[in-house]
């Protein structure tokens, strides 16, 4: 068993560090408050080769392993999850499901710019009345021989106003149920394709999110992604790798509240000696230490697993489920951590969660990760 990150992985660990201190931390608070997307920080991002990480460098990938993904997604999101989940969704769902299942002309036309970070995607599955329950799509692709009309309505799509391509996963044969799911590759600008308004939430505020409506858009059939009805299959392998990825953002979010609470607790003096020195506020630390430590080892071993090519989906949904936690907990420690000043948003702690409760419920609820483990142990 060895512990000990390669010199390359070292490297890359680094480089996204100083990027999440120089170019997102300044502006952060700003873009929180005003929604706004950091689209600029985005494009660098992709010229460092962060939107492409484990694409095959024939597409314009970095060719990177799972493990180097996961430490860029924990510090960029020590910093701004905002920011990492445009990394995360374009990484996990949009580039490895094009790059896994494509055709070499999906690839050519789509894989190749969005791996080297010219445009980003998004990926569309939830819907008004199918989120945990996948199965209940009520989005339609009707076939009509040289193309699908494609109507509905997906909620909650990251990357909803800013991606240029998106993977669009609908029903087209309800009586198979979901044996009858398709994932098409649709297009901005398509005839009939809109996009909501942008979504006011409470965490990830800089994160592009909308509805969109699709009203008889056309997508040619060589735009569907594999097999007639492999969609279902497709969205839930997808989403095991992005597990991986929401949870080393979890991870990250956890880390930077806790490093933060740390460098408070050292200089913040009570009762005539530094905070830290309190026996309540020492056992805060060791126990927010603990728990960050315990969800690293889970996230590693998902991503390891992955590097491998094991079954990896119990791992993912186990460092998912763990790490979301652990990241709810240790930011609202690192609030209380820093009393009134940790209610005001100039010490970042309160920004980190409000973000942190995002990864319990996206890219699977901690119910359904549950639901998976207890599958995978039962069988």
């Amino acid at each position: 068993m060895i512990f000990e990150l390669t010199e390359e992985q070292e490297m890359i660990r680094d480089a996204a560090r100083n990027f999440a201190q120089t170019e997102l931390k300044p502006g952060v608070i700003e873009r929180d408050e005003h929604q706004t997307f950091p689209i600029e920080q985005v494009k660098k991002l992709g010229e460092l080769g962060f939107l492409g990480m484990m694409v095959d460098p024939k597409y314009n990938g970095a060719g990177l392993d799972a493990i180097s993904y996961v430490l860029v997604m924990e510090e960029l999101s020590k910093i701004d999850a905002s920011a990492s989940v445009v990394v995360s969704v374009n990484n996990s769902l949009v580039c490895y499901g094009l790059e896994k299942y494509g055709s070499e002309e999906q690839k050519e036309k789509y894989l190749k710019p969005l791996a080297a970070g010219e445009i980003i995607g998004a990926f569309c599955l939830s819907e008004p009345e199918a989120g945990s329950d996948a199965t209940s799509q009520h989005t339609t692709a009707e076939d009509k021989g040289e193309h699908y009309l494609l109507n509905g309505t997906k909620n909650w799509i990251t990357n909803g106003g800013t991606a240029s391509v998106y993977l669009v996963i609908a029903q087209t044969h309800p009586e198979k149920g979901s044996k009858g799911i398709n994932v098409l590759i649709v297009e901005k600008g398509m005839e009939g394709f809109t996009i909501g308004p942008k979504e006011n939430k409470l965490g990830i505020r800089g994160s592009d999110t909308h509805s969109l409506h699709f009203s008889d858009v056309k997508v040619p059939k060589e735009n569907r992604i594999g097999e007639d009805g492999f969609g279902f299959k497709f969205a839930m392998q997808t989403l095991d790798g992005g597990r991986i990825g929401i949870a080393a953002q979890a991870l990250g979010i956890a880390e930077g509240a806790y490093e933060l609470a740390l460098g408070y607790a050292k200089e913040r003096k009570a009762f005539g000696k530094p905070i830290s020195q309190l026996q309540a506020i020492s056992f805060k630390l060791a126990d927010m230490a603990t728990d960050i430590e315990a969800a690293r080892l889970l996230v590693m071993k998902a991503a390891w697993m992955k590097d491998q090519g094991l079954p990896y989906a119990k791992y993912a949904s186990m460092a998912k489920l763990k790490a979301s936690e652990v990241a709810m907990k240790t930011t609202v420690e690192a609030v209380q951590v820093h009393g009134g000043y940790g209610y005001v948003k100039e010490y970042h702690v309160e920004r980190l969660m409000r973000d942190a409760k995002i990864t319990q419920i996206y890219e699977g609820t901690s119910e359904i990760q549950r639901l998976v483990i207890a599958r995978e142990v039962l069988k």
